[in-house]
């Protein structure tokens, strides 16, 4: 199995009064991934606000959400028993609340999280969407949520103009998808459709370093044939022909909001040969990368 392509990235983030009178505004946000047998939280990488142990746990003042994409660990707070957090799952903890957690030793977990206060978020949450009595929500592999936890990360990181109101808009798509999701508990699919969301669900993960579609089906698991005609079935497209496409559908993402040049991109997008890169870029989009990028397509 290829090595994740997210990289350990967390910010915390300034606030203004700006960010303030827009009733919305993020504290952090970032992506984790804990090896098994490692010490957590890593001390080195956050403000001793957030840093807890296991045996004192920590009270925070904002709201969080916190989405466990792959592992698993335990969770406890003053408000719920200890309880096992399976891959997948989101929790959220809420200010004042006293708290702990941790990856199971043996499995680590990767993690992603988004912290955020004000006026709005005390509106939303005092309507009960999200209680701390009932903290969990069972996301399962949902392609959509990991999206908009990627589109957060990169905007972060970009930090262009107005920034911190764009996030405050992707956390709300964010709270809105996990709500829908807590209300529908897993939009009633049946097995096969939930292993082809893990499915879709590992090669996003792996953009950056392609995988053999062979591997993906083992790793659900599912004999090939039935897996390539199930994923066609569901998607309407081969999973080849699937991967292909999000790989230079965020191609395209990084033409246009990064300054990587043409090699980067290709390398960032899983392709070794620049010359193929660009021949499929453009049998796909009718132009070239370059062409794509100043707009003269």
């Amino acid at each position: 199995m290829n090595d994740h392509v997210m990289i350990n990235f967390n910010k915390y983030l300034p606030i203004t009064p700006t960010e303030m009178k827009w009733g919305f505004y993020l504290t952090t946000t970032g992506y984790s991934k804990i090896a098994p047998r490692t010490s957590y939280p890593d001390t080195s990488v956050h403000p001793e606000s957030h840093y807890f142990t296991w045996n004192k746990g920590r009270i925070l003042d904002g709201y969080y959400l916190v989405f466990i994409s792959k592992g698993e660990g335990v969770f406890e707070s003053s408000r719920t028993q200890p309880a096992t957090v399976r891959e997948g799952t989101c929790f959220f903890l809420f200010p004042g609340v006293w708290h702990r957690y941790k990856p199971d030793p043996k499995s680590g977990w990767e993690e992603y999280w988004v912290g955020f206060k004000g006026s709005y978020p005390d509106e939303l949450m005092s309507g009960h969407f999200f209680t701390p009595e009932k903290p969990f929500v069972n996301a399962g592999h949902n392609e959509e949520l990991q999206q908009l936890f990627h589109l957060l990360l990169s905007t972060v990181k970009a930090a262009g103009t107005g920034y911190h109101q764009i996030v405050a808009g992707i956390t709300m798509q964010i709270l809105g998808l996990v709500n829908a999701i807590s209300t529908l508990e897993d939009f009633g699919q049946d097995d096969t459709s939930l292993l082809i969301n893990k499915a879709r669900f590992l090669m996003r993960e792996s953009i950056e370093q392609p995988r053999k579609m062979t591997d993906v089906a083992k790793e659900l698991p599912m004999g090939y044939s039935k897996f390539r005609k199930a994923f066609k079935s569901i998607t309407g497209m081969s999973p080849t022909q699937y991967y292909l496409h999000i790989r230079l559908k965020k191609a395209k993402e990084l033409l246009s909001s990064t300054t990587l040049n043409i090699d980067q991109v290709a390398q960032q997008t899983g392709f070794d040969d620049l010359f193929y890169f660009s021949k499929l870029f453009k049998k796909k989009n009718g132009v070239t990368p370059s062409s794509f990028r100043t707009g003269k397509g």
